[in-house]
């Protein structure tokens, strides 16, 4: 903020809620406004009513590139403001920047691809699935207000002139409880969905017709007919400011419309999921702020059968996680003709580990089945096997990588001081990893091999001169879970069991890494170590690792992968991210950012009570004498 800035009112609700707000006006001092007369000017959404004697009321609205709904909130990410009631009109009669006309084609080229811009939560079935042929329709959008009657009905009739099939739909910026003119008016629908078949568009609104124009579509009337769609947009971008709601900073243009897109992307699909299944009470918040959208949030259940038949009601999707899915669900759910997806944390958590209670913050939802489960093709393997990822998105998953070694990040980011490994000379240090082994990684792909200790034999056999390093997964060094080994069996296969470390470390010392289907083993091909692999886990069977379990099947594995295509699908496209601090989407980038600040992932309500039950849990494995 400038020193001796002028003063800028926000309503004091909407800057309560969306307090990354003042980044749109950095040259300002934002303040709230709780009514009565504001010392300076008044900024106020554009449909939001204000008392006559104001002063200088700043309109502002969202303009073409749009706003996504989660639940209550509409974050803007763009906005386009004016000293008068209709910033839109205002900000085209502006002369446009060099820089923003010679910016214009891109914009318009991803706002068309990421099918921004129509109100949030509209159903986007596509034309065809609206009996609509591409490009050869005429549509009159019926404008659902009575004073635009007599310009609609001859927009009507000269669409009807025009020789081309003629379909009457609502214009997706009516508003919702406004009649229709016609009662052959169907919709609303999500205004690309029209585009999609639109030959030429008749009676349109400007918000319609700006799309239009980014979709290539004819405008046949109106204010913006036969306008030139760079010209329109350059003067569009020239007026629009943009916001970073993370950092709460400025953003340029074109990274809001990246985060619209992913946001549009994240509420279409979680529309979809009606009832949760299998989610544990300390987990709900967080999961219902992920699956947040414009629709109500989704329903948790416990009971199988209550889930599907809420989902079967509400003609919605079923949403189990995914290891505590039994075998008869899928069945069922089919049975039912509800659809079902799957959902488990992601390869980057948090900071601290799950079973502490601490929330996530990413997550793997696949609509085929558990990534883990190499029975099946899940979504995570038909992207690898079929994407094309173009050079940006490999540049990008390289300087991910590059962060990720950087900020020393894993799963659970867990704090430890430094190993002191002291092996003989010219002995190859092996890390193996310890898994949780009722884990349902371990039970769907662990092969012959379904223990540490049948691990640690393995690796010892295949290995019989190195020096293995023996680490167990956190939650067995915190009690929580199953996998102990007696001491007098580790004495005999490892060198050194290593605790309380951070994995980190090891990877840096290590010569190699043998694992079941532990993460472990693909945050070490991160790192640039060799991999073995002794079960089926997903980064096996590309061409990256040394694999020792069972083999895929050719057709499932269809070709290598460089890292960083593997960086890309796994870290990038796949798994969802949501940000501890707003509760909104967010990039992987983001993410980073946040897993660097460990009060953002604090213990939950129980935490205490599950570190006694983890410390009795060790002193008596201890008096067992299980390592």
């Amino acid at each position: 903020m400038k020193a001796h800035a002028p003063c800028l009112y926000l309503p004091a609700k909407l800057l309560e809620a969306e307090p990354h707000l003042p980044a749109f006006w950095p040259e300002y001092q934002v303040l709230p406004w709780q009514g009565g007369q504001p010392n300076g000017q008044l900024a106020l959404p554009e449909d939001t009513p204000a008392s006559a004697g104001m002063g200088v009321i700043r309109r502002f609205t969202h303009g073409p590139w749009g706003v996504v709904r989660f639940g209550e909130r509409l974050p803007p990410l763009t906005i386009i403001e004016a000293a008068s009631p209709d910033p839109i009109a205002s900000a085209l009669s502006r002369p446009a920047s060099a820089a923003a006309l010679a910016r214009a084609p891109d914009i318009i080229a991803r706002l068309a691809a990421a099918r921004l811009g129509g109100r949030s939560g509209l159903p986007d079935p596509g034309g065809t699935s609206l009996g609509l042929v591409i490009r050869s329709t005429a549509l009159v959008l019926d404008p659902c207000d009575p004073a635009r009657r007599a310009t609609a009905e001859e927009a009507r009739q000269r669409a009807e002139a025009c020789g081309l099939p003629v379909r009457v739909f609502r214009d997706p910026f009516a508003p919702d409880d406004a009649a229709s003119l016609w009662h052959e008016s169907t919709g609303p629908f999500d205004p690309w969905s029209l585009l999609d078949g639109a030959a030429a568009l008749f009676a349109a609104s400007r918000p319609m017709a700006l799309l239009a124009m980014a979709a290539g579509v004819r405008c046949a009337d109106g204010p913006l007919a036969d306008s030139d769609p760079v010209s329109v947009f350059a003067r569009l971008i020239t007026a629009t400011r943009a916001a970073n709601p993370f950092k709460r900073t400025p953003a340029d243009l074109t990274e809001a419309i990246d985060l619209l897109a992913l946001w549009r992307a994240r509420e279409a699909e979680n529309r979809r999921f009606v009832a949760c299944l299998g989610i544990q009470g300390w987990k709900q918040e967080r999961i219902g702020k992920l699956l947040a959208s414009s629709r109500s949030g989704p329903d948790f259940f416990k009971h199988p059968q209550k889930a599907i038949a809420a989902a079967k009601s509400h003609s919605g999707a079923l949403l189990v996680w995914a290891s505590s899915a039994k075998p008869a669900l899928k069945p069922e759910a089919r049975r039912a003709n509800v659809a079902l997806a799957f959902l488990e944390d992601g390869f980057l958590r948090s900071a601290g580990i799950g079973a502490a209670f601490r929330p996530g913050g990413s997550f793997i939802l696949d609509q085929t089945g558990p990534y883990y489960d190499p029975t099946i093709a899940t979504d995570l393997e038909a992207m690898l096997n079929t994407f094309v990822f173009s050079p940006l998105l490999l540049k990008r998953a390289a300087a991910l990588r590059q962060t990720i070694l950087a900020q020393g990040l894993t799963k659970y980011n867990l704090a430890g001081g430094e190993p002191t490994i002291t092996a003989p000379a010219g002995r190859r240090l092996i890390l193996v990893p310890g898994q949780v082994e009722d884990d349902a990684a371990v039970i769907h792909g662990g092969g012959a091999i379904r223990s540490n200790l049948a691990l640690l034999r393995a690796v010892r056999t295949a290995e019989p001169d190195a020096f293995l390093i023996y680490k167990p997964h956190p939650d067995i060094e915190a009690g929580f879970r199953q996998g102990r080994i007696p001491k007098r069996e580790v004495d005999g296969l490892a060198d050194l069991v290593v605790t309380q470390t951070p994995i980190t470390a090891l990877f840096a010392i290590v010569d190699a890494v043998h694992c079941l289907t532990s993460l472990a083993g693909f945050e070490a091909l991160l790192r640039g170590r060799p991999v073995t692999v002794w079960g089926q886990p997903f980064y096996a069977g590309w061409g990256l690792t040394e694999d020792r379990g069972p083999a895929f099947p050719a057709h499932r594995r269809r070709h290598s992968l460089d890292l960083d295509m593997l960086v890309a699908a796994t870290l990038i496209l796949y798994p969802r991210y949501i940000d501890p601090v707003t509760e909104l989407p967010c990039p992987v980038e983001v993410f980073l950012e946040r897993l660097s600040q460990p009060e953002l992932w604090p213990l939950g309500r129980w935490a205490g009570l599950r570190a006694m039950q983890g410390w009795a849990r060790r002193h008596i494995a201890q008096l067992l004498g299980r390592a």
